[in-house]
């Protein structure tokens, strides 16, 4: 179970890092001008993606010889479906099951109707109709006040929001132009040292090649001569002889 868990934080991991390098990749490569600069960065991404495939594969593996069983799950508490509903949740869910229709909206606070026929001569009734009047006066009263601030500083709030809006987009180009020269120079400087790595990497297997050969003539000129002394050993001993 451990090495599962492992394994999916690895996959999960990898998609993450998969994603952020496409994606910086994918944007440096369309601010790039040359053919060698778009190589370079495609090798790069190619090189993070066998990170993805082989963490994909991995999780494939694992997946093919993990067999559950019945209780696998028994370490995991029940699956509370109602966990996150209020009361006007479940009073609309209970009207959906009866198939009831929902309540029609209220448009009384919209229109003034004077009390019904048989209370015309209720004082609460008269006393309703005049307190919604005052509201709906109050209310036009409102409109016409924020119609009149919007008359008034309306244009000038709009130019001054406008501005910011300006500044905000000049900044955030500012930013942008400011983090592609960043990642351009950071490619440049990867693609310098690995240039300078494979040169080192040349001149050292150039001495290692260099190096085994002069061991090679060293190993053949000292079994030419110990064939020389084993010779000259043999002519000494037939002349003692």
């Amino acid at each position: 179970m451990e090495h599962r868990v492992k394994l999916c934080r690895r996959f999960s991991l990898s998609c993450r890092l998969f994603d952020a390098v496409s994606f910086g990749m994918h944007g440096v490569m369309l601010d790039t001008a040359s053919s060698e600069k778009s190589d370079h960065l495609k090798e790069a991404l190619l090189i993070h993606l066998f990170v993805f495939l082989k963490a994909l594969a991995m999780v494939e593996e694992e997946t093919r010889r993990y067999r559950p069983t019945k209780n696998y799950l028994e370490h995991i508490p029940p699956l509370n479906l109602s966990a996150f509903e209020t009361e006007i949740m479940r009073s609309e869910f209970e009207r959906m099951q009866q198939r009831l229709p929902m309540d029609v909206l209220s448009m009384k606070r919209y229109e003034l109707p004077p009390p019904p026929a048989g209370k015309m001569t209720d004082i609460a009734a008269w006393t309703e109709c005049v307190e919604n009047s005052l509201a709906q006066l109050e209310h036009q009263a409102t409109r016409i006040c924020n119609l009149e601030l919007m008359v008034e500083y309306g244009c000038e709030a709009w130019k001054s929001y406008l501005e910011v809006l300006v500044q905000l987009v000049t900044q955030a180009q500012k930013q942008l132009t400011t983090m592609r020269k960043q990642i351009q120079e950071i490619n440049w400087q990867r693609k310098n040292m690995q240039t300078q790595g494979g040169d080192k990497l040349r001149n050292l297997e150039s001495s290692w090649v260099g190096l085994v050969s002069k061991n090679y003539e060293i190993e053949q000129a000292c079994a030419q001569l110990e064939k020389e002394v084993a010779r000259l050993k043999a002519e000494k001993k037939i002349k003692n002889l």
